[in-house]
């Protein structure tokens, strides 16, 4: 899994076929870049060289993108757009409208660029600052720089996260922080009042027991009548998560058939709502699975924070991971007394010891009863940890993941 430092750097060695943008925001792109132009034949040549493929692997990092564009002498140059990255209060802004919009949130998961986001995120006229090593300076932007904007162009057209990631934030920190404030949402919505549904435990429903004779046969109807539909009445089970569940138990019944083995017979309430809940990565930021989340979170009586928080751990390392985010023990000396100095000796700070954890600042390691390290991360002056990365018995790799 990719951490948050890891993911504010992404290289392209392929760029999609083509030199027009496909869409709105691409061609918004090109746009901004074009608005700064005063020579129409620079911009006609950059667009020659982004179709006979001189703009080598593009890289991307918060308010830069580079790539090395090949001219007319055997030297590339290097090549730069920049756009200025935004400021933690300028993304609690945009992450905050996000969250509260299902409308936007849902087209950003699928790869869109919000309308409702627009005006923010994409360059205004004059915000997009070309640079290049080449000697012609005189009038910006060069035939580089405008092949570089033509072929970044058509990234964007695939994978909007990649302007996102220039106003500077990765793509899953963006989808982790999403989760964290859907569930905040999620817990400030006051669901209407709901009655009790009829159930029946499955172990009952399974006992043996004498059954009556079955009533005879109903006659056919005269007509085809409408498909199966779930209950009007309001205090049914969301259908939505009816499915989910409809779908978790037909896996399950599957596997048990497969090897005679119930795979989560042994998860208590809590850890069954949990994995359920981690069925997905965006699990919980949809409407769809917001009241999935709901109903688990008041179902284990916990709260939507905390069964994000527990997702994210599942994901992280399944039983494991959900113990080292909920259990502080004792561990034995050895692989935790030597965790601290090969921390150090990596580079990665001195970290302070607190039973199975190990914390420097905004980053903590807990060591699991698997003797495998699990990787935390909070804001400055918080103590609100989530699962970052892969688990691994070495501290190290597992900080770096």
């Amino acid at each position: 899994m990719i951490t948050a430092r890891d993911d504010r750097r992404r290289t392209f060695d392929t760029v999609p076929a083509g030199v027009e943008a496909a869409s709105w925001w691409g061609r918004a792109w090109v746009a901004a870049l074009e608005a700064v132009s005063r020579d129409p034949a620079r911009l006609a040549r950059g667009r020659t060289y982004a179709a006979e493929g001189h703009v080598d692997a593009v890289t991307i990092t918060p308010g830069r993108i580079v790539a090395y564009v090949r001219g007319s002498r055997p030297r590339p140059y290097r090549t730069e757009l920049v756009l200025p990255a935004f400021e933690d209060a300028q993304w609690r802004e945009v992450l905050e409208e996000v969250a509260a919009d299902p409308t936007a949130l849902a087209a950003l998961l699928e790869r869109e660029v919000p309308q409702s986001l627009a005006e923010t995120i994409l360059p205004r006229a004059g915000e997009l600052a070309p640079r290049c090593s080449c000697p012609d300076v005189a009038w910006p932007p060069c035939k580089h720089a405008a092949a570089l904007c033509y072929r970044a162009a058509r990234l964007l057209d695939t994978d909007p996260f990649v302007l996102l990631l220039l106003r500077g934030r990765g793509e899953r920190e963006l989808l982790d922080e999403l989760a964290r404030r859907s569930a905040a949402h999620a817990a400030r919505e006051q669901p209407e009042a709901e009655a009790d549904f009829p159930s029946v435990a499955a172990r009952a429903a399974l006992a043996r027991t004498s059954l009556p004779l079955l009533p005879a046969p109903v006659r056919p109807p005269a007509a085809v009548g409408l498909p199966p539909a779930y209950p009007a009445d309001p205090a049914a089970p969301d259908p939505l998560a009816l499915d989910q569940l409809a779908c978790d138990a037909a896996a399950r019944a599957l596997a048990i058939l497969s090897t005679a083995e119930d795979p989560i017979g042994g998860l208590s309430l809590w850890q069954d709502a949990v994995r359920l809940a981690s069925a997905h990565p965006t699990a919980g930021l949809t409407g769809a699975t917001r009241g999935l989340y709901r109903d688990l979170a008041r179902a284990t009586g916990r709260t939507t924070t905390d069964l994000a928080r527990g997702a994210a751990a599942w994901r992280q390392g399944g039983p494991s991971g959900l113990a080292a985010l909920e259990e502080a023990w004792d561990p034995p000396a050895g692989p935790f007394d030597r965790a601290r100095p090969a921390l150090l000796a990596a580079g990665l700070g001195s970290f302070r010891p607190d039973r199975n954890r190990l914390t420097a600042g905004t980053r903590q390691l807990r060591l699991g009863r698997d003797a495998r390290w699990y990787s935390y991360e909070s804001r400055l002056g918080e103590e609100d940890w989530w699962p970052t990365g892969e688990p691994s018995p070495d501290p190290v790799a597992a900080l770096r993941r």
